[in-house]
């Protein structure tokens, strides 16, 4: 981003320049706003692959060969044989069936499948945008750590899965839970550039704001955390009541295992307690920066994103609340983690909008300003 400093003569050379560069902003938000939904598409078909409990029907990872599925019955019976030598089986499917293990293989070759394409969806529009000129120098370590992330994940996904092939029947909530939240950081951190980089119809929020919508969106990534905690438990298929829990509104045993720390994320009833009382504090905090939004008068557009966000917020609650009471069926659960998704990408958007736009990629200057 520079700023120079033009005659009147070259006025027009500076304006064409300014042209071409914010079209290519526009190409590159729109590109980045497109990866935010395929990433959105992955926490969800990953959702649907644990509710399904497919996660452990691909036991070995192949990042290559791996997006070639079976195709012809042997290369099937070749698959569930290997499906038939970890716990799960054993443990939990030993009824299963050729056909039931396609139903699950499908659901995490897809998952899997999905992740590959995000790699190749932003990896040669990043190359294409690098090598024709269109990115800032600013922007292209942001896209290296980014393209360095999603390789991560990938790394991070078949760490989880191999928590679950030799001593447990699921994988690790721990594993799970940072597989989630990566993915969501990346979201997060496409949505902060993307949103950059559009032009702003309000200036940047000087009443404070910007602190408050920052803190938002660590809360969101907190709560998200924890979500994924109460997945890799199950723990949502119990203390299925609200209110209360377990008939009180602090329930007991919320630290019976030793060390204490543990149970914030071994124990059931502990990890979802948090999880409730996380989205009081969510939810709490949200109203509150609505209040301050109306109250210090800020800019209208500040405001209601704001209200939308607050919105936001009590209806992904209200999902929640009622996926326990239901006792998790596929449908909310699927609804709800994406409601978790949305909230996500608002409250960076709203974040990013509260702190402006990116400077212009040129600022033109009249001779003697």
């Amino acid at each position: 981003m520079s700023a120079t400093q033009f005659s009147p003569t070259s006025l027009e050379n500076t304006i064409a320049m300014r042209s071409t560069a914010e079209a290519n902003r526009k190409m590159v938000r729109i590109w980045l706003y497109f990866i935010c939904l395929l990433v959105a598409a992955m926490v969800v078909v990953g959702g649907a692959t644990r509710l399904t409990d497919s996660g452990l029907s691909i036991t070995e990872w192949k990042p290559l060969l791996g997006a070639i599925p079976p195709l012809n019955e042997q290369d099937w019976i070749d698959a569930f044989a290997k499906y038939k030598t970890i716990p799960e089986f054993t443990h939990i499917n030993p009824d299963m069936d050729l056909e039931g293990f396609k139903l699950i293989y499908w659901w995490e070759w897809s998952h899997r499948f999905l992740g590959r394409f995000v790699g190749i969806a932003f990896f040669i529009p990043m190359a294409f945008f690098w090598a024709t000129g269109r990115l800032e120098n600013w922007l292209k370590p942001r896209l290296v750590l980014l393209f360095v992330l999603g390789g991560l994940q990938g790394a991070i996904g078949w760490w989880m899965v191999k928590s679950g092939l030799v001593d447990r029947v699921d994988v690790s909530q721990y594993r799970l839970a940072i597989h989630l939240t990566l993915a969501c950081m990346i979201l997060l951190i496409a949505m902060w550039i993307a949103r950059g980089l559009t032009p702003h119809t309000t200036a940047p929020d000087a009443t404070g704001l910007q602190k408050q919508g920052g803190l938002l969106v660590l809360l969101v990534m907190v709560q998200i955390f924890l979500g994924g905690l109460v997945a890799g438990l199950d723990a949502g298929l119990a203390f299925n009541t609200w209110p209360r829990m377990d008939g009180a509104w602090i329930p007991n045993d919320l630290w019976i295992m030793k060390p204490l720390w543990v149970n914030l994320f071994e124990n059931l009833k502990t990890v979802q307690f948090v999880h409730r009382v996380s989205a009081y504090l969510l939810f709490a905090f949200a109203l509150f920066h609505l209040i301050m939004a109306v109250g210090r008068d800020v800019q209208r557009p500040h405001t209601a994103r704001a209200a939308l966000l607050f919105i936001l917020i009590l209806l992904q609650a209200v999902l929640g609340i009622i996926t326990l009471l239901l006792q998790v069926p596929f449908n909310w659960a699927i609804i709800h983690q994406l409601g978790a998704i949305i909230v996500l990408g608002f409250a960076a958007a709203h974040w990013r909008g509260l702190k402006g736009a990116y400077p212009p990629a040129v600022e033109i200057r009249q001779a003697g300003e």
